[in-house]
């Protein structure tokens, strides 16, 4: 059965590439414009990983990562972030919140399949 990933990113082009690149590998996707939007999806549904940006309005990703590790059933699904932040500072406060990786865009779809591949074992 196909791994569901959910997608939050508010630049559509951005979701869309990473839409298209994951859908081509095999897998289910859902997309969400910001973290208040992207919580919606965490009522039960199977999410097997949140693929995330940083800057969003509404909430941004360190806001969604704090309220997803909160939820019971999605304390341990791997997080990643995908953002053109690449501050040690931002990294360790992603981490230290709950996020599993990093990718920094402009990303190359071979090494956004093989981090997802790498963390979804």
């Amino acid at each position: 059965m196909a791994k569901t990933i959910l997608i939050v990113d508010d630049s559509e082009s951005i979701r869309e590439v990473v839409k298209f690149t994951l859908k081509n590998a095999g897998f289910n996707i859902i997309v969400s414009n910001d973290g208040k939007e992207a919580l919606n999806h965490f009522d039960g549904l199977q999410i097997d990983l949140l693929l995330t940006d940083l800057h969003m309005p509404v909430m941004n990703g360190i806001e969604l990562i704090k309220e997803v590790r909160k939820l019971e059933d999605y304390k341990r699904i791997p997080i990643l972030f995908l953002t053109t932040e690449s501050q040690r500072e931002r990294k360790m406060e992603a981490k230290k919140v709950g996020a599993t990786g990093w990718i920094i865009k402009p990303f190359i779809p071979a090494k956004l399949l093989a981090a997802i591949n790498k963390v979804l074992r």
